[in-house]
């Protein structure tokens, strides 16, 4: 089995078990914050990887990362996924797991890349155009790219809004290249 489909074999017995406890929400916080850790932290990767670390180990480094920090839901399903030797599979399960909130609450995930910060409002007007839409709740995620002069670049629902310069340059190139302005004699 490939590790798309377990992933999100788990991450949807989690939405299922955490839609009956009724703590979905924070279930999601939790899952972010596996997400997190897993993608800063290198050597836990390597350590869960590893099949010659012992499981007793690997259940320890669980329960001292997360047991202050996450439901009780949460942990015992960590240590569950780790207790089946997919403690490999934990961001992967945690990122399908927020993809499935997502869809469960409505929420369409939005990234803006701008060249400088931007300010509230056009954040909010962002916003409001996304959910117009696509008809959901936005999770807007904005980050600056200094090699982007005076342009942007938004990614939701799978599709794309580019309007950076690079683009624009690019099309007009490739209108030029076809010769659409020559006599066809």
């Amino acid at each position: 089995m490939n590790d798309y489909r377990i992933n999100n074999h788990y991450a949807k017995a989690l939405l299922l078990l955490s839609i009956d406890m009724d703590v979905v929400d924070r279930v999601a916080d939790d899952m972010r914050l596996v997400s997190a850790v897993c993608a800063e932290n290198r050597e836990l990767v390597v350590v869960f990887a590893n099949p010659v670390v012992p499981l007793d180990r690997k259940l320890a480094i669980v329960n001292d990362l997360f047991a202050s920090r996450v439901t009780d839901a949460t942990l015992a399903f960590l240590l569950f996924v780790t207790r089946k030797k997919r403690s490999i599979n934990l961001r992967g399960i945690a990122d399908a797991y927020i993809t499935m909130f997502r869809d469960y609450r409505g929420i369409v995930f939005s990234d803006l890349v701008t060249h400088q910060p931007i300010d509230d409002v056009a954040r909010r007007m962002v916003t409001e155009m996304v959910a117009e839409y696509t008809g959901k709740t936005v999770e807007l995620h904005d980050r600056t790219d200094s090699k982007m002069l005076g342009c942007f670049k938004l990614e939701f629902d799978n599709k794309m809004y580019d309007a950076r310069i690079r683009t624009k340059i690019r099309r007009l190139r490739n209108q030029f290249a076809r010769n659409d302005y020559e006599s066809k004699l």
